[in-house]
């Protein structure tokens, strides 16, 4: 296959599918939308690209984005280095929009290539009037095929914008512009066919490969009148780390301090903002619970790192055995994510 396609004197484009919406349509009237369109015939869609382009593509799974796990995108990320030795100028992935922002953070911090990768997927069924998914898919191939988009790590491309993995965000349950980055904003656009950047590409640092995948960071999320039942048992159970999705700029309630403060003796305990924009703080609350106390007992603030993708960065350091490490790269990606 290596000779074959290295032999080749087009431009080669390599997509994987792994299910999701713009897999989906429903089998009969009236019946919910399912994953069973390949990526082979996702190839209609985007046959304006074909001329001048060898696209090769392959279908590497069918399944909803919520299932989806570590150990398969790790298999996904070997198949798309894979890509890379056989040399193609770019790689799309395609896959269900509900874990999408999770998915491309994952693959930015294992992604050391300069040949774009880029993730893309649909709001709407392919059977459903105003259905997304071709347009996306053609301009996440156009993306991928850009010199301008070398370096840059892991690309997610929704409604004619280009987002980096690291701001990007799913916003809107249901809507097309569904995917935003909240403060920072897309990295580029795609305008009447032309990519379009809105700032250069910045430094890069890439995690090694993780050596272990069986350890478990919690994810608790700060409510208001929480029980403290999942707190008190998350070392008994096992967990190698936790995540607080905390209130405002960092913040639990007094009942949960001291837990916290047991358990950050343990294991690593990252704090993070439920909110979806900004960051936590540093130095603005002193009340028992505020981001100082925390900070006091152990906890490491993950400033504009959203929870969800603090637990990836937490479960990547400690399976490459770098868990203690994770202040470092919390102050890079939290604080200073768009220096370089």
């Amino acid at each position: 296959m290596a000779q074959q396609l290295n032999h080749h004197t087009l431009p080669i484009l390599s997509i994987g599918a792994l299910g999701g919406t713009v897999s989906m349509r429903a089998n009969q009237p009236g019946a919910g939308a399912t994953p069973m369109i390949t990526g082979e015939a996702l190839l209609d869609g985007i046959s304006q690209l074909h001329e001048g382009l060898d696209v090769h593509i392959e279908t590497l799974c069918l399944v909803p984005s919520a299932s989806l796990d570590f150990n398969l995108l790790l298999e996904v990320l070997i198949w798309a280095q894979e890509q890379v030795k056989l040399g193609v100028q770019g790689v799309v992935i395609t896959q269900g929009t509900d874990t999408l922002e999770e998915t491309a953070f994952f693959l930015d911090l294992l992604w050391s290539d300069d040949v774009p990768l880029v993730l893309t997927g649909a709001m709407r069924p392919s059977d459903q009037q105003g259905a997304d998914g071709s347009a996306n898919l053609t301009d996440a191939s156009r993306v991928a095929l850009d010199a301008q988009s070398r370096k840059r790590g892991v690309l997610v491309v929704m409604n004619g914008q280009i987002h980096q993995a690291l701001h990007v965000r799913k916003s809107s349950a249901m809507a097309l512009e569904a995917f935003n980055s909240a403060l920072f904003g897309p990295a580029g656009l795609i305008i009447e066919n032309r990519v379009i950047y809105l700032r250069k590409a910045s430094a890069r640092t890439v995690l090694p490969m993780p050596r272990s995948t069986h350890h478990k960071v919690a994810l608790l999320l700060a409510t208001l009148s929480a029980d403290t039942v999942l707190l008190e048992h998350v070392l008994a159970l096992g967990y190698d780390a936790l995540v607080v999705s905390a209130f405002g700029a960092g913040h639990v309630s007094i009942e949960w301090v001291d837990l916290i403060d047991q358990i950050t003796t343990e294991i690593p305990v990252l704090v993070a903002t439920r909110t979806g924009s900004d960051s936590t703080a540093e130095a603005s609350y002193g009340f028992i619970g505020g981001e100082m106390d925390l900070i006091d007992r152990g906890a490491l603030m993950c400033g504009f790192l959203c929870p969800y993708k603090a637990r990836i960065l937490i479960w990547l350091l400690i399976g490459a055995g770098l868990g203690r490490e994770v202040g470092k790269h919390l102050q890079r990606l939290g604080f200073k994510a768009t220096e370089g």
